[in-house]
């Protein structure tokens, strides 16, 4: 009968083990999304021109799946100027690693000068990663048409 009882408590030990391991790791926080900045205008030069768009590329990891990424572009000192685009649907949404690749329109009356650049993506978690670089927005003066012949598709 000890041993049966013996048995019997060994047996709902690893049960129990076994059942709070798995708690244990359903309730572990996936880590903050990673991002790298690989492209920030034409061949990273890291301008734009008023009236053109700025050229995006980025590598993003999410482990806890993309909820939403957002883009701000913000004059360092000036008028407060501000370029903000959101994407909370569609290919980037609901999934785990990206190649980010898109162009954000910069207005035509967007003033010159040196603008902070944020890139955050958010995990359907609610964790946020930020990366950011400065860019600047500058004069087109049309020599510059080899930088905006550049393929749009993704």
């Amino acid at each position: 009968m000890k041993k049966i009882f013996n048995m019997s408590l060994i047996a709902a030990l690893t049960a129990m083990t076994f059942v709070f391991a798995s708690c244990n790791k359903d309730d572990e926080t996936p880590e903050k999304p990673t991002i790298t900045l690989t492209e920030v205008g034409h061949d990273n030069s890291r301008h734009a021109h008023p009236g053109h768009d700025l050229h995006l590329e980025a590598d993003v990891l999410a482990e806890g799946l993309i909820s939403r990424i957002d883009i701000e572009i913000h004059q360092e000192e000036g008028s407060g100027f501000e370029i903000e685009k959101s994407f909370t649907d569609g290919k980037y949404i609901g999934v785990k690693n990206i190649e980010f690749h898109e162009h954000i329109d910069i207005p035509a009356d967007a003033p010159l000068g040196e603008y902070h650049f944020h890139f955050t993506v958010t995990d359907k978690e609610g964790q946020q990663t930020t990366a950011e670089c400065h860019i600047e927005i500058v004069e087109d003066d049309d020599d510059d048409d080899d930088e905006h012949e550049h393929s749009h598709n993704d």
